[in-house]
């Protein structure tokens, strides 16, 4: 048994829920349950799916079986009332988890592509977002940002519409804070976004990355390249002592998803992820969720497993949640005020 284990699974639990803590990695349309799925289909489909076929939406084997659920369940997204719930009911969830701040990426690339390539087609979709973020913040007091997320394996010009579309909106809505890349990497990797990720910087967008997930090291060595601040899952710098040094040297935050990364085959099991690893050698490790609904495991869950499966003690899941502040893209006055909270919680 790992020797931070108490074996007090109720005291661990509450005191999980008791720890303020921010969410980095999390896409808005992986958070979709599919209860939640099965009303938005009453709304739209003239034969609503049921319960059962929801539910097998979310059965896959690997990362390709992943994108196809991930894409089934998107599709389902029709209107700016859909989005709305669907960010609605994640903040309620994020609120239950003692989640304080949550920084969440939204497939704005997979909205453009199934509405014609329609720049204008997204702002009713925002403004239904933004009405539950504004709603969540009001009646949770959960604070949250969005990253505009492209598809790096749709083309360039795609995530460049994305980004534009981040860049202009940012002025009259100070909620959209950054940029990411998602999508297959084993098909298009971070280098050809090069100089729009140096466009995005200008505009004032904070730049975020998925990287080594399903490829090697040198993945995550080109996202840093082109300028990324964050890098979301980092699995395979395990595998590049020197690359593990460098994030370490630089405090590079890394977006951790250890149960997304086992369910979509990439890690054979939590207890062989490198969060432990990758703590213990000072790496800015943050512990996230990726796609809940997806995955089976919310952040709350995350930090259990931590718990209980890798060893992390009390102290050490206090760290991970200070690590997840100081990682997030908070001002400096709002991240002291929750670490000073964190400090505090027992």
């Amino acid at each position: 048994m790992p020797s931070g284990y108490t074996g007090n699974v109720t005291s661990i639990q509450d005191f999980i829920r008791q720890l303020p803590k921010a969410e980095l990695h999390l896409h808005l349309e992986g958070t979709i349950l599919p209860s939640t799925l099965v009303e938005l289909s009453a709304r739209h489909d003239a034969a609503p799916i049921t319960l059962a076929e929801a539910e097998a939406l979310y059965r896959f084997a690997d990362f390709t079986g992943f994108i196809e659920a991930f894409k089934a369940v998107t599709r389902l997204l029709t209107g700016p009332e859909d989005y709305e719930l669907a960010a609605w009911r994640m903040m309620q969830h994020l609120a239950e988890q003692g989640v304080v701040h949550a920084e969440v990426y939204i497939s704005v690339g997979v909205i453009y592509m199934w509405r014609n390539h329609d720049p204008q087609a997204f702002e009713p979709i925002f403004a239904g977002l933004e009405r539950a973020r504004e709603r969540g913040e009001r009646e949770l007091g959960l604070s949250l940002y969005w990253i505009f997320d492209a598809v790096r394996h749709f083309t360039v010009e795609e995530g460049e519409r994305v980004f534009l579309k981040a860049a202009e909106l940012k002025a009259t809505h100070p909620s959209i804070i950054g940029i990411g890349l998602g999508g297959d990497e084993r098909r298009t990797g971070s280098e050809p976004f090069r100089a729009l990720y140096a466009q995005a910087r200008e505009a004032g967008l904070r730049l975020t990355n998925h990287a080594g997930e399903t490829t090697g090291p040198e993945a995550i060595r080109e996202a840093l390249s082109i300028g990324s601040e964050r890098i979301g899952h980092a699995f395979s710098a395990t595998r590049d002592f020197y690359l593990l040094q460098e994030l370490k040297e630089r405090s590079i935050p890394l977006e951790l998803n250890p149960t997304s990364n086992v369910r979509t085959g990439v890690c054979a099991s939590f207890a062989e992820h490198p969060l432990r690893r990758y703590f213990d050698a000072g790496l800015l490790v943050t512990l996230n969720s990726d796609d809940p609904a997806f995955f089976g495991s919310d952040v709350a869950n995350e930090y259990q497993l931590a718990h209980t499966v890798q060893g992390f003690s009390r102290a050490e899941l206090r760290q991970l949640a200070a690590n997840s502040i100081r990682a997030s893209f908070l001002p400096e006055q709002a991240k002291a005020a929750w670490l000073s909270r964190i400090d505090s919680t027992q």
